[in-house]
């Protein structure tokens, strides 16, 4: 398994803090998330490699068996379990029962000889079962498609995986799909595969958790005499009434047309919706009259 240095994917020192990854992942999701870079495969590839180093860094016990165990610290547990109960010889180091005699480079040779890599000096004939590697794996999603509870195939490791996607996943959301990661070694279990969500909005919908918003562009005439309008929602069109004298910014709110709230069958969030008042253009020469005495009535009072 090729080391990936996490840190160095998301330009920060050892010592970094749960801040500064933070901080850090945010700024490089932004820069390389799909949404903005549509055709670049190296900005997908890049973006993947941020949120797995987000993954590791940012969880504090997978950080320090990272930090211990570089490349193979998804069996540390594994290889501290063996090596208390097992008794393994490495090199020239000696029984692996006290203290920390190991380097990064007897870990890697250990964990070689594990899994089919060179060889190394075990003492049981091969028989200890270890837990498949953990996988994980992003899907890109339209905010429309995560508004209905839908089914979807995926190939991961030469795997098809029939997954149902419940209403409302949030971007960026993660969920574990239990035993479909690395197979075991040895009859051991195989590992998890976790899937992260990436949801962009719509042009229609931006979505803020469980509320949705949206903009409606309203006649002049309406918004000074009122009227009633049809608007677009989510799962449907609704007709509003639009008060009389309503200002340009004015926003309402449509209780239960937001977005559906995950794993709460029944339950929407609201949807906002902002009137952005369009003034008529080419006028007619009657128009502008009628437009003309409106302007001196108004200004004289009456």
């Amino acid at each position: 398994m090729e080391f990936i240095d996490y840190y160095k994917i998301l330009e920060l020192n050892k010592d970094a803090t749960e801040a500064d990854i933070k901080k850090a992942y945010r700024k490089f999701a932004r820069k390389y998330h799909p949404d903005l870079n549509p055709k670049d495969d190296m900005a997908k590839k890049k973006f993947q490699q941020i949120n797995e180093a987000n993954e590791v860094l940012s969880d504090p016990e997978k950080r320090k068996k990272y930090d211990k165990y570089g490349k193979d610290w998804h069996h540390a547990e594994q290889f501290e379990n063996a090596n208390q109960n097992k008794g393994y010889y490495q090199g020239n180091n000696g029984p692996t029962g006290g203290g920390d005699p190991f380097s990064q480079s007897d870990f890697s040779d250990f964990f070689e000889s594990m899994f089919g890599g060179s060889s190394g000096g075990r003492r049981d004939g091969g028989n200890v079962k270890f837990r498949g590697q953990d996988l994980n794996a992003q899907l890109q999603l339209g905010l429309e498609d995560v508004y209905k509870t839908q089914k979807r195939e995926l190939n991961v490791g030469g795997k098809t995986i029939r997954l149902t996607i419940p209403a409302g996943v949030e971007n960026g959301q993660t969920i574990k799909i239990k035993n479909y990661g690395g197979e075991g070694i040895n009859g051991g279990p195989n590992g998890d595969l976790y899937i992260t969500f990436s949801i962009a909005n719509s042009p229609r919908f931006k979505r803020d958790g469980n509320d949705l918003y949206t903009s409606f562009p309203l006649d002049l005439y309406t918004a000074l005499l009122g009227g009633e309008i049809t608007v677009d929602t989510m799962d449907g069109k609704v007709k509003l009434s639009v008060k009389p004298e309503t200002q340009n910014g004015t926003r309402v709110k449509l209780k239960g047309k937001g977005f559906p709230v995950y794993k709460s069958e029944g339950l929407f969030g609201d949807l906002y919706i902002t009137y952005t008042i369009v003034n008529p253009s080419h006028l007619t020469e009657k128009e502008k009259e009628l437009f003309t005495e409106l302007s001196k009535l108004r200004n004289h009072g009456i």
